[in-house]
């Protein structure tokens, strides 16, 4: 199974083909899109592995944009004792789910593939509705 690390938002992550992963937020995207990373530390598998001074060139991850969100609320709260003095606040933090689909060597080649996601439709739906209740019964 092939992986590369690749470079966005400040953080290394180690990517694989079909994976989904919440990054920082990426500027000006909206969903269905085609993201392209460019930034490859690295990038390889079980047998070998290329490493880049400080990247690998011509190396790229290719991946969908699943969704932009928020994390949940962390609360700030500060307080001085015998002042009377508080102060809460609140932040969340905005983050984008993406799904890799091709990774590339510098090469051009493609290192791994994901499978394709097929959106189920609603007559898919119904048919595991009736065999999950003919399961059950």
């Amino acid at each position: 199974m092939s992986y590369a690390v690749i470079k966005t938002g400040g953080k290394q992550y180690k990517v694989k083909a079909g994976e989904i992963l919440k990054i920082e937020k990426l500027k000006d995207s909206k969903p269905e899109t085609k993201i392209e990373f460019n930034e490859i530390l690295a990038y390889g598998d079980d047998k070998s592995i290329e490493v880049g001074a400080p990247i690998v060139e011509g190396a790229k991850v290719e991946a969908d944009l699943v969704k932009n969100g928020k994390d949940r609320t962390i609360l700030i709260f500060k307080k001085r004792r015998r002042h009377n003095s508080r102060r809460k606040n609140g932040h969340r933090q905005e983050h984008t789910m993406i799904r890799i689909n091709k990774i590339f060597s510098k090469d051009g080649k493609v290192l791994s593939e994901a499978e394709k996601m097929v959106k189920p439709t609603k007559k898919i739906e119904t048919e595991v509705k009736t065999k999950t209740e003919e399961i059950n019964k």
